[in-house]
This record gives structure tokens, sequence and C-alpha cells, in this order.
């Protein structure tokens, strides 16, 4: 009974800050451009409304299953990452996985989405597609290494061994070994779908991109999980960089930082073409990342 409260108490949890944070995104980003915006409120309101509509398209069974098949990946990942540090609540079944598992759930959902979206045949969606597995294979490289000089320093792949050892502000990933933080960070914004590698539904290009025949119930579900998906990563640097969290209010303060961190970077910078975008993963993050463990075979942090 206890795992079953608190794996209902984390998809909850991860979906109230996930509408929250992106509430408060499109808020600041139409104050920056001198506009009120909608309520912070407004995309938890938009998704109940997806909800109880019905779907005016369907290409068959995979563009049924695809979204699921997303929605089941972004479930399991929020459940394989801890919340909470020292507690018996917010930690589904993370005890039973390690950043190997939580490494190979975060292929899921790109992979469900190119299976729906290709049985559409809609040309925008197809190249939208076609534009994330090609950031995707530029991203991950760095991004792995980046968890790979995690493990590496911590010489251990279990997220709540690393926590563990970050028992103080001096302690933490993001004062020991930075270069793995900026490292994850780049990689990170672009898994956010931020600018400047926001190329997947790059508006003026492709509109909508992989979601432009999804509508009414189908498109609640990538809505939901893009939150959910989210808020698992936030956590999960969270834990691996900042200390973990003892509690629900630090988890949200330091999750809220690193989001709005990532909001800032986003405001700034303009969106790169594809092959920019690729080209700028394997040069910056991937050469910091081989820096990074030039210095830690022969620096090592942990010492």
């Amino acid at each position: 009974m206890h795992a079953i409260l608190d794996s209902l108490a984390m998809i909850g949890v991860s979906y109230i800050m996930g509408f929250l944070f992106y509430g408060f995104y499109r808020q600041l980003n139409a104050r920056v451009q001198r506009r009120w915006g909608p309520s912070i409120w407004q995309n938890f309101f938009d998704n109940m409304k997806f909800f109880f509509k019905s779907e005016t398209l369907v290409h068959g069974p995979m563009f049924f299953f695809g979204p699921m098949i997303i929605m089941a990946g972004a479930f399991t990942t929020v459940l394989f990452v801890p919340f909470l540090k020292d507690s018996n609540w917010l930690q589904g079944y993370s005890q039973y996985g390690n950043l190997i598992l939580i490494i190979y759930l975060l292929v899921v959902g790109p992979l469900g989405n190119a299976l729906a979206v290709g049985s559409s045949g809609n040309p925008f969606g197809v190249m939208g597609v076609t534009r994330g597995l090609t950031r995707l294979m530029g991203l991950e490289v760095p991004f792995f290494l980046g968890l790979g000089l995690v493990m590496l320093q911590h010489e251990t792949t279990s997220v709540h061994a690393i926590m563990a050892a970050q028992d103080g502000l001096a302690h933490w990933g993001i004062v020991t070994n930075p270069i793995a933080f900026c490292v994850i960070l780049l990689p990170f914004i672009a898994s956010q779908n931020g600018s400047p590698f926001d190329v997947v539904g790059a508006p003026v290009e492709v509109y909508a991109g992989p979601r432009v025949e999804f509508g009414g119930r189908l498109l609640g579900v990538l809505m939901t999980q893009n939150m959910m998906m989210s808020i698992a990563k936030l956590v999960l640097v969270t834990d691996l960089f900042l200390g973990g969290a003892t509690n629900i209010l630090v988890l949200i303060l330091k999750a809220f930082a690193l989001f709005v961190l990532t909001t800032a970077v986003s405001m700034v910078f303009p969106r790169l073409r594809t092959e920019q975008a690729v080209d700028f993963f394997w040069k910056v993050p991937l050469g910091l990342g081989v820096l990074g463990v030039i210095l830690t075979v022969w620096l090592p942090w942990s010492a």
C-alpha cells in the first residue's frame, strides 16, 4: 500500500510542479515581451480541456499507442528518480534502479514519438521528428558523458549514493565537479526544448512539428508527459549536482532555481539551425566532457 501511495504522490507532485513551472515561464516570457500573458494556471486549464475533447483525426493503431508509450516512459522515469533523500516518501522504485536504467528510460519518449508521428504521414510532423532525432544524436553523447563523469567521480551508479555523498554545500556536485554540470546543462536545455536548441517544433519552419496532427485527449496526454518528464529531469539534475532535497519545499526551490536558469538562457539566445545545434554539441559540451574525463582521472574530484 505504501508503494502505491508513494508512486501516486510522485506522479501528482511532478504533474503539479510541471504545470506551475511552465505557467510561470509563460508569464515571465510575456512580461519580457511587454505583454500580460496568460494566468499561471492556464496550462492546467488547457490540459483539462484537451482531456474532455475527442480526437478529430485517426491514423491507425500506432497513432494512438505512440502517445501511450511516451506517457509510460514519463511515468516510469518519474518513479525511478528519487525526489527526496533520507525519507520514506517520494522514492517510488528508485531503490531498484540507477543512472544506467534512467538513461534507457530517457530514450523511450523520442522513440514513441517517432512511431506515432510516422504513422500520420504529415510532412511537418515527419520534419519535426527528423529534426528531433538528429538533435538527439548530438545531445546524447555529451549528456551521457556528463553522467559518466558523475558516476566516475562517485564510483557508483546509484542516485541515492550520489545524493548521500553531497552532505553539505561544499560537497555539492556543482562545486566539486563544475565541468560535469556544464556538460550536462547544455544538452539538458535542449532536452527541455528550450532555445537556442528548440528546432523540433519551430513554429515558423515546421508549424507545430510532431504535434501537428494530434488533438483532444492524445494532445492532452502529450502535454502531460512533457510536463512530467521535464520535472523528472530537473529533479535528476538536482539530485546529482545540488545535493538533493530533504523535504518537498527544498525540492521545489532547487528545481525552480534550475528551471529559472534554463529559462533565462532560452530567453537570451535565438534558435540555431539543426546542423548548427548538432555541431555545437559535438564541439563545446563534448569538448568539455573530454576535458572533464582527463581531469577526473588525473586529478580526482572526490580525493
